[in-house]
Protein backbone atom coordinates (compact mmCIF):
# COMPACT_ATOMS: atom_id res chain seq x y z
CA UNK A 1 0.00 0.00 0.00
CA UNK A 2 1.16 3.52 -0.76
CA UNK A 3 0.20 6.36 1.58
CA UNK A 4 0.49 9.95 0.42
CA UNK A 5 0.46 12.99 2.68
CA UNK A 6 0.25 16.69 1.93
CA UNK A 7 3.32 18.86 2.36
CA UNK A 8 4.18 22.48 1.76
CA UNK A 9 4.43 24.29 -0.52
CA UNK A 10 1.11 24.06 -2.32
CA UNK A 11 0.63 20.59 -3.88
CA UNK A 12 3.85 18.88 -2.88
CA UNK A 13 3.03 15.36 -1.66
CA UNK A 14 5.17 12.76 0.08
CA UNK A 15 4.38 9.13 -0.66
CA UNK A 16 5.63 6.04 1.11
CA UNK A 17 5.22 2.30 1.24
CA UNK A 18 6.39 2.36 4.86
CA UNK A 19 10.00 1.70 3.86
CA UNK A 20 10.71 3.88 0.81
CA UNK A 21 9.71 7.51 0.27
CA UNK A 22 9.20 9.75 -2.73
CA UNK A 23 7.98 13.23 -3.54
CA UNK A 24 5.34 14.19 -6.08
CA UNK A 25 4.32 17.68 -7.14
CA UNK A 26 2.86 19.50 -10.07
CA UNK A 27 4.39 22.09 -12.34
CA UNK A 28 4.71 25.76 -11.46
CA UNK A 29 2.21 26.53 -14.25
CA UNK A 30 -0.36 24.37 -12.39
CA UNK A 31 0.27 25.99 -9.01
CA UNK A 32 2.91 23.58 -7.72
CA UNK A 33 6.57 24.06 -6.96
CA UNK A 34 7.88 21.44 -9.41
CA UNK A 35 9.47 19.76 -6.39
CA UNK A 36 8.96 16.15 -7.41
CA UNK A 37 7.58 13.71 -9.93
CA UNK A 38 4.26 14.56 -11.50
CA UNK A 39 1.66 11.82 -10.94
CA UNK A 40 1.62 10.78 -14.62
CA UNK A 41 5.43 10.52 -14.50
CA UNK A 42 4.98 7.95 -11.75
CA UNK A 43 2.73 5.88 -14.02
CA UNK A 44 5.42 6.03 -16.72
CA UNK A 45 8.06 5.12 -14.14
CA UNK A 46 6.07 2.10 -12.94
CA UNK A 47 5.96 0.68 -16.46
CA UNK A 48 9.54 1.62 -17.35
CA UNK A 49 11.05 0.05 -14.25
CA UNK A 50 8.95 -3.11 -14.52
CA UNK A 51 9.84 -3.63 -18.21
CA UNK A 52 13.50 -3.06 -17.33
CA UNK A 53 13.50 -5.52 -14.42
CA UNK A 54 11.55 -8.19 -16.32
CA UNK A 55 14.13 -8.24 -19.11
CA UNK A 56 17.02 -8.43 -16.66
CA UNK A 57 15.40 -11.24 -14.66
CA UNK A 58 14.74 -13.22 -17.82
CA UNK A 59 18.35 -12.74 -18.95
CA UNK A 60 19.67 -13.91 -15.58
CA UNK A 61 17.38 -16.98 -15.57
CA UNK A 62 18.38 -17.97 -19.14
CA UNK A 63 22.11 -17.12 -19.11
CA UNK A 64 21.72 -14.36 -21.71
CA UNK A 65 24.73 -12.00 -21.71
CA UNK A 66 22.69 -8.85 -21.10
CA UNK A 67 24.83 -6.06 -19.62
CA UNK A 68 22.22 -3.33 -19.38
CA UNK A 69 18.72 -2.19 -20.26
CA UNK A 70 17.40 1.30 -20.93
CA UNK A 71 13.63 1.72 -21.12
CA UNK A 72 11.88 4.90 -22.27
CA UNK A 73 8.14 5.30 -21.64
CA UNK A 74 5.85 8.09 -22.81
CA UNK A 75 2.20 8.28 -21.81
CA UNK A 76 0.01 9.82 -24.51
CA UNK A 77 -3.27 11.15 -23.08
CA UNK A 78 -4.27 13.22 -26.10
CA UNK A 79 -7.41 11.23 -26.90
CA UNK A 80 -10.37 10.98 -24.55
CA UNK A 81 -11.10 7.32 -25.33
CA UNK A 82 -7.74 5.83 -24.46
CA UNK A 83 -4.35 6.35 -22.90
CA UNK A 84 -1.38 5.02 -24.86
CA UNK A 85 1.80 3.90 -23.15
CA UNK A 86 4.48 3.97 -25.83
CA UNK A 87 7.82 2.49 -24.91
CA UNK A 88 11.11 1.40 -26.35
CA UNK A 89 13.66 -0.91 -24.85
CA UNK A 90 17.38 -0.77 -25.55
CA UNK A 91 19.40 -3.86 -24.67
CA UNK A 92 23.18 -3.80 -24.17
CA UNK A 93 25.42 -6.82 -24.48
CA UNK A 94 26.68 -9.30 -27.02
CA UNK A 95 23.19 -10.54 -27.95
CA UNK A 96 21.91 -12.58 -30.85
CA UNK A 97 18.74 -11.60 -32.70
CA UNK A 98 16.96 -14.53 -31.04
CA UNK A 99 18.08 -13.44 -27.56
CA UNK A 100 16.94 -9.89 -28.24
CA UNK A 101 13.52 -11.13 -29.37
CA UNK A 102 13.18 -13.31 -26.28
CA UNK A 103 14.17 -10.41 -24.03
CA UNK A 104 11.56 -8.20 -25.66
CA UNK A 105 8.87 -10.85 -25.13
CA UNK A 106 9.87 -11.11 -21.48
CA UNK A 107 9.87 -7.33 -21.09
CA UNK A 108 6.42 -7.10 -22.70
CA UNK A 109 5.09 -9.62 -20.17
CA UNK A 110 6.02 -7.54 -17.13
CA UNK A 111 3.43 -7.48 -14.33
CA UNK A 112 2.76 -3.72 -14.51
CA UNK A 113 1.96 -3.92 -18.22
CA UNK A 114 -0.40 -6.83 -17.52
CA UNK A 115 -2.07 -4.84 -14.74
CA UNK A 116 -2.47 -1.72 -16.89
CA UNK A 117 -3.92 -3.85 -19.70
CA UNK A 118 -6.84 -5.03 -17.57
CA UNK A 119 -10.09 -3.24 -16.92
CA UNK A 120 -9.44 -0.96 -13.98
CA UNK A 121 -12.03 -0.28 -11.28
CA UNK A 122 -11.68 2.42 -8.65
CA UNK A 123 -13.12 2.11 -5.15
CA UNK A 124 -12.91 5.20 -2.97
CA UNK A 125 -13.84 5.96 0.62
CA UNK A 126 -13.34 8.66 3.20
CA UNK A 127 -11.18 7.42 6.06
CA UNK A 128 -13.19 6.66 9.20
CA UNK A 129 -11.30 9.12 11.51
CA UNK A 130 -12.25 11.97 9.17
CA UNK A 131 -15.92 11.02 9.28
CA UNK A 132 -15.89 10.84 13.07
CA UNK A 133 -14.24 14.27 13.30
CA UNK A 134 -16.88 15.79 11.01
CA UNK A 135 -19.72 14.38 13.15
CA UNK A 136 -18.26 16.14 16.19
CA UNK A 137 -18.38 19.56 14.49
Amino acid sequence: MIVSTSESPHYRTRFSDGTHNGIADTTVENGGSDGGFRPHNLLEAALATCVNMAARMYAADHNIPLTGVTTRVKLDRNTTEQSIFGYEVEFAGDLTVEQTERLLLAANACPVRRTLSRTIVFESAVAAPLLAAQKNL
